[in-house]
């Protein structure tokens, strides 16, 4: 059988003060699309299908409208499970009735482990839940962090697992060895939200949601599908997609990468003020893509970030490489206090620190002069 694996769509996001309803839009139409070419027997969601608990109404109204076309019109089951960013509550709503058209919404955890059974394959679907819930559903005291609970939640599992047909798990998790990104909410303080990989070991594939980009983690049968679309400049040199898996009946399966393309990208730009202004090179961009600017300009600049929409109206961010370049410089600087030397030399790491100007002979010889007279003052020479 085949399926579609796709998580992370984090409707009714915010990034830097834009909602994304509409690119969001854009990609969900290109997917509906890509569903009716591919026509697979099932389209897993792994988590955060909302970018809140309490969603804007656009984006409810889009998740409802995108899950009518593939559910209804194009008669594909679909599995879905809450993530963090979700109200479990609320997308348990309808969900005893959703299954009578094959929408299998997992929002709230219960102690139920019986898996959705489609083609020959069993989904065994585990939506995001913090270890109180899952100790408290349990009964089981011991259970403490994610990796307690995850593994709780597999051994009830593995009761009833029938190891003659392929098993698919889908969850919302930070799989321990995984590369993380700014958008992503952390699950919990520390390294007590992380599970191990070999957890998953008694399935087939597992369909995770959580971590952004499909290549977040390295393993043969645990994936991420990534994230619908970049949700922060630390994601832009991601590849975005979503992950075609034709499984076989002894577990085995082919996976295969269809990418959406964005009405918008989200880049990073570097360069002089008056070469992103420059038509010879803004003539070769899109123009209109969301984008972090980081200028290489010495000295002071009259409105850049004005100057640049004027060009470019989607500037998000805007940054100097040398103020970084000077943050990143000052920080050492108190290091320096404790260490033995004298009045120049502290002053002339200081300046190091402080600018990325060559503190000169000359500089020196003043700076030489200045501390003698102090020191004379104070009675110190």
């Amino acid at each position: 059988m085949k399926f579609i694996h796709t998580g992370d769509w984090h409707l009714g996001k915010l990034v830097h003060g834009i909602y994304m309803t509409e690119d969001q839009r854009e990609v969900l139409n290109q997917f509906v699309d890509l569903v009716a070419e591919e026509q697979p027997d099932a389209v897993v969601i792994a988590g955060d299908l909302y970018d809140r608990s309490v969603p804007p109404t656009d984006a409810v109204e889009l998740l409802d409208e995108i899950l009518f076309r593939i559910n209804v019109e194009l008669n594909t089951p679909v599995i879905a499970i809450a993530g963090n960013h979700d109200s479990a509550e609320r997308l348990s709503f309808g969900s005893s009735w959703y299954r009578h058209n094959h929408f299998y919404l997992t929002g709230k955890w219960t102690n139920e482990f019986k898996p959705v059974h489609i083609k020959g394959v069993n989904f065994h679907l585990v939506p995001y839940a913090e270890p109180g819930v899952i100790r408290h559903l349990l009964g089981d005291a011991s259970i403490h962090s994610h990796q307690d609970a995850m593994k709780a939640v597999i051994g009830k599992m593995e009761e009833n697992l029938n190891p003659n047909e392929p098993n698919v798990f889908v969850g919302h998790a930070f799989v321990l060895g995984g590369d993380s990104c700014d958008s992503e909410r952390a699950l919990s303080v520390g390294g007590s939200g992380c599970v191990t990989q070999d957890l998953f070991d008694p399935f087939s594939y597992t369909a995770l949601g959580h971590l952004h980009s499909p290549d977040a983690i390295k393993h043969d049968k645990v994936k991420y599908s990534g994230s619908l679309l970049k949700y922060s400049f630390s994601e832009a040199k991601q590849r975005k997609s979503v992950s075609i898996v034709k499984m076989n009946e002894n577990g085995s399966f082919e996976i295969s990468y269809r990418s959406l393309k964005p009405k918008q990208d989200m880049r990073e730009l570097e360069g002089q003020l008056e070469q992103l202004l420059d038509p010879s090179f803004y003539e070769k961009e899109n123009t209109t893509d969301y984008l972090k600017v980081t200028l290489l300009d010495d000295g002071a600049i009259i409105d850049p970030m004005g100057k640049l929409r004027q060009v470019f109206p989607n500037v998000l961010h805007l940054e100097r490489k040398i103020e970084s370049i000077d943050q990143k410089q000052r920080q050492h600087f108190s290091s320096i206090r404790k260490e033995k030397k004298s009045e120049l030399e502290l002053f002339a790491q200081f300046y190091k620190e402080m600018t990325t100007s060559e503190f000169t002979e000359e500089k020196q010889g003043i700076m030489t002069d200045v501390i003698g007279q102090v020191l004379k003052e104070e009675g110190q020479k």
